[in-house]
């Protein structure tokens, strides 16, 4: 084969070229620290560094909502925490108000001192998050979940909706709780049944929140405790209002004697006092009864004077009622925060995994993409050394010539 001038330039070039594009790569990835700069110079590897990559920023996603769902929680237990502080100071105020030493003119001041605080209350019912959402109106973020006054009471205009995070692949996080939950669907009385004494009660009963003796036989029927008072003895019988064709009497008539218990159907509760005839008590199912009605209850009462026959008792009655509702109230608090306490353990435990994950994916992306810089150099020198042995013949050939021998 005839080997022309031209054809040993082009050989020559074109070897330079290769060299020269081999050197500028690796000193590309000794640069740049990545082992593929293109998806063609590992295919494979390319690939599952999409993935990897992917499942990275997903799980980035996820930490970030982890931090959302966090501020958010974080966020309504401060707000629950001052309810549940404003609780505690309407019981001691109600405490305060039951002092007999006290006159109409200091209840009424009581009174006017928990009005300050029932807005308070209704203030932090409708606390905002930092967007402006209402944190207690369910999924109606844009609502404002509660209106209303003391005389008039209040509605709620939110929903039951709890406000989900994604903050796992697998886990939908609550970052909210309804102000229905929180504010409104709280069991009066013991939580099993309510006692009250009847409002035209003149003697000076006191009934107290009772308790479930028997859990098995309470029937959560509506009873009247009625009193009768006949030659110096005091007598009570207790009614089931809630049997039919008729009432039935399941306590028939029993000497009365202040303070022991009066126990039937698997409850028990006691009267203090003194009785007058007529004078009667009833007991009925828990209902739900907001915080709102409990504060305005007992706001009420405290206005109202006791110079009126049987009002020192019958302020009595609802202040012991008011205090039970109140305990119910700050029961129900403490449930939500320590709901909330669960989630956000269960954020930290996730964050942990979530950096862990983190780690695991960093590395592997790393052992897929990152450069081994011990033998990137070891190349470059060697493509270094490749080039200018390339370069030192192509001088040699293309110098060449038969004048040289003439």
């Amino acid at each position: 084969m005839r080997v022309s001038t031209a054809m040993l330039y082009d050989l020559g070039v074109g070897s330079i070229h290769r060299q020269t594009s081999s050197l500028l790569h690796t000193q590309q990835q000794v640069a740049t620290g990545r082992r593929i700069l293109a998806p063609s110079d590992d295919p494979v590897a390319a690939a599952r560094a999409l993935e990897v990559t992917q499942s990275k920023e997903i799980n980035a996603q996820y930490s970030e909502n982890q931090g959302n769902a966090k501020a958010a929680l974080g966020l309504e237990e401060s707000q629950l925490t001052s309810v549940g502080d404003l609780i505690q100071y309407v019981r001691q105020r109600a405490v305060q108000a039951g002092n007999t030493v006290l006159s109409d003119a200091d209840r009424r001041a009581i009174a006017a001192d928990l009005r300050n605080q029932f807005g308070q209350l209704l203030g932090v019912a409708n606390a905002t998050d930092g967007s402006g959402q209402y944190l207690f109106s369910g999924y109606q973020g844009s609502n404002k979940p509660f209106s209303g006054s003391v005389e008039g009471g209040v509605a709620y205009a939110g929903d039951d909706g709890q406000r989900l995070l994604q903050v796992s692949a697998s886990r939908q996080m609550a970052v909210s709780d309804s102000g229905n939950d929180a504010f409104m669907r709280i069991r009066n009385g013991n939580g099993t049944f309510a006692t009250a004494a009847s409002a035209g009660n003149t003697g000076s009963g006191i009934i107290d929140a009772g308790n479930v003796t028997n859990p098995a036989a309470a029937t959560r029927h509506d009873y009247t405790i009625n009193f009768s008072v006949a030659g110096g003895v005091t007598t009570y019988t207790v009614v089931d209002q809630s049997t039919t064709p008729a009432p039935t009497t399941v306590v028939p008539s029993t000497t009365y004697t202040s303070g022991a218990a009066i126990s039937f159907d698997g409850i028990s509760l006691t009267i203090t006092g003194a009785p007058a005839n007529g004078d009667s008590f009833t007991v009925a199912p828990s209902t739900s009864q907001s915080l709102f009605a409990t504060v305005a209850n007992l706001i009420t009462a405290l206005e109202s004077s006791v110079g009126v026959a049987g009002g020192a008792t019958r302020l009595s009655n609802n202040i012991n009622q008011a205090l039970t509702n109140l305990d119910q109230a700050q029961e129900n608090i403490l449930t939500l925060r320590a709901a909330i306490g669960s989630r956000q353990v269960e954020l930290d435990a996730l964050s942990d995994m979530g950096d862990d994950l983190d780690l695991q994916y960093a590395d592997t992306l790393s052992r897929l993409q990152d450069v081994d810089y011990a033998e990137a150099i070891s190349r470059l020198t060697r493509e270094q050394t490749y080039l200018e042995a390339a370069q030192k013949s192509f001088l040699r050939v293309s110098g060449l010539s038969l004048f040289n021998y003439v």
